[in-house]
């Protein structure tokens, strides 16, 4: 939470997002349960978390049509409602791994083709209060806990889907609405989009290895490709706007 907020600040919406889609929470989730819980709950876990990016696109989607008509309460709670009706739609539904993934890369898709896109360029950075980090912090770490701690009656396949509760999404989108206004966030939004693919990555591999190469190396593994994924994002979007520029400053 901190680390996105700092990169907002510095390269941002658009490049947060992005970073912002790396599986900060979900990742310790699945660790910590199958560290508690054995490595084929992780792993039916992790297949869960997979599908529940589906979820996690609904409220993304949802937050970028409301938030242009209304304030960030209103677009929260649309985008709670879109992703806990889709959870509860994922929740009977037990496919392959390969399925969820192919599941999750279309819903990744089809969200950047439905979120609309800004309208106005990025403007000039105005001051934080001294209390964000601290409240953005704490957000964000209630709802991992509380996760962590109910996955046993929970089982590893709803602890899935519910690892893929927006934590991050919600608090950085919101507070990027109220604070920078909503084209801002529609920007964030995006970049988060485009940041899923190496959360889908993760997730996937973390369900297809886990039973295999045993915990360590699974999540060592599937972190340095869902980080190699996202450099690549990051730097092609950072080639994207200096041909952009560049192209401007020609004409």
């Amino acid at each position: 939470m901190l680390a996105t907020s700092l990169v907002a600040r510095r390269f941002g919406a658009s490049v947060a997002g992005i970073v912002g889609g790396l599986p900060g929470i979900a990742a310790p989730i699945l660790l910590v349960v199958t560290v508690q819980h054995g490595r084929a709950f992780g792993a039916d876990a992790a297949a869960g978390t997979l599908l529940g990016s589906v979820a996690l696109v609904g409220f993304l989607v949802a937050y970028g049509g409301v938030s242009r008509r209304a304030a960030w309460p209103a677009a929260l709670a649309a985008a709670f409602a879109a992703f806990f009706g889709l959870v509860a739609a994922l929740r009977p539904l037990h496919v392959a791994v390969l399925t969820a993934l192919v599941l999750a890369v279309t819903a990744i898709a089809a969200g950047l083709v439905v979120l609309p896109r800004a309208r106005v360029a990025r403007g000039e950075e105005a001051g934080y209060p001294r209390s964000d980090l601290p409240l953005r912090a704490l957000a964000a770490a209630v709802p991992v806990v509380v996760l962590t701690a109910s996955a046993r009656a929970l089982g590893p396949h709803l602890t899935g889907l519910l690892s893929a509760f927006p934590i991050l999404t919600p608090v950085l989108a919101a507070f990027t609405h109220a604070q920078r206004g909503a084209e801002e966030a529609v920007v964030f939004l995006r970049g988060m989009t485009s940041g899923l693919f190496a959360y889908a990555l993760f997730c996937f591999l973390v369900a297809l290895l886990l039973k295999r190469l045993g915990i360590g190396p699974t999540f060592v593994v599937a972190a340095a490709a869902a980080l190699g994924l996202q450099a690549a994002l990051v730097a092609g979007r950072g080639y994207a706007s200096r041909s952009t520029s560049q192209a401007s400053e020609s004409g």
